[in-house]
């Protein structure tokens, strides 16, 4: 089973996604986490303003932000891997991680 793990700056909502008008990114990337969801990954979403003890509670992403402050977020794991820190992926990236979670996930039995 893959896990990715996405732990956002602080934000108004758990998304970001909400108020008169809507960051583009932030959008995409909800999208993203949808289509993860749809390959059978297990995906979890922290907002720092809302869910700081899950930061605390990670050992990488404590000592990534004790080492650098909050402009390190957002950071995205891969099964705990960090693969993407200090901003959202791009169209491209965010294709190779829709792959390579496509290309890891087991294949559903016929």
């Amino acid at each position: 089973m893959i896990t990715v793990s996405l732990f956002d700056p602080p934000m108004c909502c758990s998304t970001g996604v909400c108020g008169p008008v809507l960051d583009p990114t932030l959008l995409r990337i909800t999208e993203m986490l949808q289509q993860i969801k749809s390959l059978g990954a297990t995906v979890e979403r922290y907002n720092l303003a809302q869910q700081p003890a899950e930061f605390a509670r990670n050992p990488e992403v404590k000592r990534i932000l004790n080492d650098e402050g909050t402009t390190a977020l957002p950071l995205i794991f891969i099964n705990g891997e960090l693969v993407l820190k200090g901003r959202y992926p791009g169209e491209t990236e965010r294709t190779a991680l829709l792959q390579r979670i496509q290309n890891t996930s087991p294949s559903d039995p016929q």
